[in-house]
């Protein structure tokens, strides 16, 4: 248990806050706590269900994939982890992201799949693996789009944020908790067995185990958040054609928007009110979502860089 939660409390995570705590109690084997039982009640169990159902049958040489009238479906849901999921709230399953690139590579290859559509329903997860994943969802030979069933956050908006098919949401999809996080713990008093645990560090290593118990062991921990931000927003920036600057003021500021505000802001290019049934039917016909704003925007910027570039 004690070696899984310091593995947990050891990298950075890009995800909704509540599931980093859910994560963290079943590492801790609580029976309940609230994140658990907010988690459990937030209906994704059932929105993965629906849009299974709806995903067609599976694709020949994937894990997880389904195909369906010439759309490759890869489905993104749960927490992300870097590799094959052993911790998922509530039982809700996690995307490991090693299998899930090896999926997307299928689809490429796949001799019947035209269009990739990415199902999402995510709070987010582990930031390791998160920007190697979404430059494969950019660099897609086949055009992706990514469908929100219900939550496109965090690291799971950074692999979305590239899909040259767009976004598209249901009404009731929420989208952005865009940042960084690490969860972690200090020495209060003597545990359970009256012994204190103790860290030391040699002579030349101070940030090797920084005392998070001051301002500057803080400020040494979130200085490396703080480059790894600047990498998602980059990223965001990139796939949705807008400024960092865009990105920090008009994204949520880490909290979340719904899909008529995610559009409004230029998060997403669709909100669509037939949900997935209709992206996939569409996706089918050869039609992807219209993006008028995320290519007005792109143009935008285009333009800004060249006359930076004169100047």
């Amino acid at each position: 248990m004690h070696h899984i939660l310091a593995a947990i409390q050891s990298q950075p995570w890009a995800i909704l806050p509540e599931y980093l705590a859910a994560i963290e109690g079943i590492a801790r084997r609580l029976p309940t706590t609230r994140e658990l039982e907010q988690i459990a009640g937030d209906g994704h169990a059932e929105r993965h269900v629906e849009a299974l159902a709806v995903m067609g049958s599976r694709a020949e040489g994937t894990r997880a994939c389904t195909l369906r009238d010439g759309v490759g479906c890869l489905p993104i849901m749960g927490p992300i982890l870097p590799r094959a999921a052993l911790i998922s709230p509530s039982g809700a399953g996690a995307t490991a992201l090693d299998h899930a690139a090896a999926d997307l590579r299928a689809l490429n290859a796949h001799r019947d799949v035209r269009n990739i559509c990415i199902v999402m329903d995510t709070p987010g997860g582990a930031v390791a693996g998160v920007n190697e994943f979404a430059r494969m969802v950019a660099a897609s030979a086949k055009p992706v789009t990514v469908h929100i069933t219900g939550q496109g956050c965090s690291a799971g908006y950074w692999i979305a944020a590239p899909a040259k098919g767009g976004i598209v949401t249901d009404p009731t999809g929420l989208v952005g908790s865009l940042g960084v996080a690490m969860s972690t713990s200090i020495q209060e008093g003597p545990d359970m067995q009256g012994r204190r645990a103790l860290d030391i560090t040699s002579s030349n290593a101070p940030n090797k185990r920084p005392d998070l118990s001051t301002e500057e062991g803080r400020a040494s921990l979130r200085a490396m958040l703080d480059e790894i931000e600047s990498v998602f927003f980059a990223a965001v920036a990139q796939g949705r054609g807008v400024t960092v600057a865009t990105v920090k003021s008009d994204f949520g500021g880490g909290g979340l928007k719904t899909g008529n505000q995610a559009k409004a802001a230029g998060m997403v290019d669709r909100v669509e009110a037939d949900g997935l049934e209709a992206t996939l039917s569409r996706l089918a016909r050869g039609k992807a979502p219209a993006t008028p704003r995320r290519t007005a925007a792109a143009l935008s910027l285009d333009v800004a860089q060249r006359r930076a570039r004169l100047h």
